[in-house]
């Protein structure tokens, strides 16, 4: 029951885009089409977990070394490393999905959501499963948030009453606030 709880909390209570506005880039930018934020939103979702259940141990050997200043150098070069592999494997599978995500993709290395998760998971030495859940909530979260909002940003591009001139980054940015606002709420309960 705790690790539903932990689940929970990361995915909606303290969503890693709508909460702590980690990984924003992705979210504004490949979030226009369903079929792309998906395939983001998975993509981040593997590299999120799989750098977690890396770089835990990592930092145990980090910290057993006391060469624990050397955390963020080596998670990054950890979560490059997997962002070339999701990359190629992509590329591989769905030529138009690589294409539809473009310069994005490689950007997840720099997405400060899946540093962010690593570093969390690793200062918190709350044990592996713990976690990798915790890792799991925030990719699940990260892909909530971007799926609610293509499927609204399609929805605000094929709506006729709203003028030209309000269509793209201004909408797109009051309506993330609503998003951030209506989850709020979760961290109430």
């Amino acid at each position: 029951m705790k690790l539903i709880a932990v689940f929970m909390t990361a995915a909606f209570a303290n969503n890693v885009i709508l909460s702590r506005f980690l990984g924003l880039c992705p979210f504004l930018g490949v979030s226009k089409k369903m079929s792309t934020a998906a395939g983001m939103g998975v993509a981040v979702f593997f590299v999120i977990t799989i750098s977690t259940a890396i770089t835990y141990p990592v930092e145990k050997l980090l910290t057993y070394f006391n060469i624990g200043f050397l955390r963020t150098i080596i998670f990054i070069m950890i979560i490059a490393g997997l962002v070339q592999i999701i990359e190629l494997f992509i590329k591989k599978k769905s030529e138009g999905l690589y294409r539809s995500l473009g310069v994005y993709l490689p950007l997840i290395t720099t997405n400060c959501a899946v540093l962010g998760t690593a570093i969390n998971a690793a200062e918190a030495d709350c044990g592996f499963i713990k976690s990798l859940v915790y890792a799991a909530g925030v990719s699940a979260g990260f892909l909530i948030a971007i799926l609610i909002m293509a499927g609204l940003r399609e929805k605000i591009e094929y709506n006729e009453d709203i003028p030209e001139a309000f269509k793209g980054m201004p909408v797109t940015l009051v309506t993330a606030g609503l998003m951030a606002i209506a989850f709020f709420g979760f961290a109430q309960i």
